[in-house]
């Protein structure tokens, strides 16, 4: 009996051990097949082939190959005096962006963009480096001219279109390097036309083009094209709270870019045309407060200039030292002029040469007169 006793024990033992083998090997089994299933749920998902870009997108992307090259990163640096030890140090200053001019290794950009530098690197969209000469600037207009002695090597100069002809409504397209990025490409429309930015120092820049097409700090100077990617303007300004993109920027047209930089080459500087007479904003002010007359103040008429011979009259002291006022021009070629600034901005539509009518407040009465601009000075 003890012994069938014992027979049955290490049966039993044996069933234990191989129910446990059998359970042991379902988990294992079991836990397998659920790694293969995870493992197939986190695999990539095949790729769906797409079908070729829509023509509209082939086209901004081609206009953006095309136009990169003619693009070129500004930065500028200044110099510094070190309080304590007296050394001069060069840190940076700011950056922005310009375009190829022409063959020469001419560059354009915006005049704050390089104003205060001591000097000024531009960047090509290959990576090469070269330090630029600063050559002429216009600071009614916003325009600055550098050179690099690249002439050789430059990239092609952006293709130069029209502004007189865009119209409200249609593409452009802004490239530059905003917050010192690279090449970057926003896109948007013409948002109007014709509108006028004043500048702290009371300058009028007039006619520029507005565009909802994303302007933020560095895409100053850089190009605004068309849909043809041919240069309609040069983005200057953008209305903002915050500094970043509002989708309000200005852009100086090219037509006025095309009249002034071939002077800024050819002597450096601009000058506009001009009456030949000197007009003051204090004592345009004090005439409007005064006599409630809005105008540009005459106030001296230069010796044998166009405003003398078209018979303008400046400020007069007549006996007991009383000040006579002079003209006061309030139109030009029916277009009202309210300040000196904007009496220069007007002028600075016409040619020297060209002939205006001029609309003047004279002793209580309005008379009209001619003129022929001159050089300005």
């Amino acid at each position: 009996m003890t012994l069938q006793a014992s027979e049955r024990s290490r049966w039993r033992n044996v069933a234990r051990l191989i129910v446990l083998a059998l359970a042991a090997y379902g988990a294992w089994y079991l836990g397998t097949d659920t790694v293969r299933r995870v493992t197939a749920d986190a695999a990539p998902r095949p790729v769906v082939p797409r079908p070729e870009l829509m023509s509209n997108e082939q086209a901004i992307i081609g206009l953006f190959e095309a136009a990169k090259g003619s693009v070129v990163f500004i930065s500028t640096q200044e110099r510094v005096l070190d309080y304590w030890t007296r050394n001069v140090m060069t840190v940076p200053r700011g950056t922005g962006s310009g375009f190829i001019w022409d063959e020469h290794g001419h560059v354009v950009t915006n005049l704050h963009v390089i104003q205060g530098g001591s000097s000024a690197t531009v960047k090509l969209a290959d990576g090469r480096d070269f330090e630029a000469t600063f050559v002429g600037g216009s600071e009614a207009h916003d325009i600055a001219v550098l050179k690099i002695a690249a002439a050789k090597e430059a990239p092609a100069p952006i293709p130069v279109g029209s502004s007189g002809d865009v119209q409200v409504g249609q593409s452009v397209f802004a490239i530059g390097n905003p917050f010192g990025l690279d090449w970057t490409l926003t896109t948007g429309i013409v948002s109007a036309l014709d509108r006028s930015l004043s500048e702290e120092d009371g300058r009028v820049i007039q006619h520029l083009i507005q565009t909802d097409a994303a302007i933020n700090p560095g895409n100053s100077g850089g190009p605004l094209l068309d849909s043809a990617g041919r240069l309609i303007g040069m983005n200057t300004a953008i209305f903002s709270p915050s500094g970043a993109s509002a989708g309000i920027g200005f852009a100086v047209p090219v037509d006025t870019i095309n009249r002034v930089v071939p002077e800024l080459i050819a002597t450096g500087r601009y000058a506009p045309p001009s009456l030949g007479i000197d007009v003051d904003e204090t004592l345009s002010r004090a005439v409007a407060r005064q006599l409630g007359v809005q105008g540009a103040a005459v106030l001296r008429v230069q010796q044998g200039g166009t405003g003398e011979r078209a018979g303008l009259r400046g400020v007069r002291v007549e006996r007991r030292n009383t000040i006579v006022p002079g003209d006061v021009i309030v139109a030009v070629d029916g277009k009202e002029v309210d300040s000196g600034a904007l009496l220069s901005a007007r002028l600075d539509d016409y040619k020297p040469g060209d002939t205006v009518r001029l609309k003047v407040w004279r002793e209580g009465k309005e008379i009209e007169l001619t003129a022929e601009l001159q050089q300005g000075n």
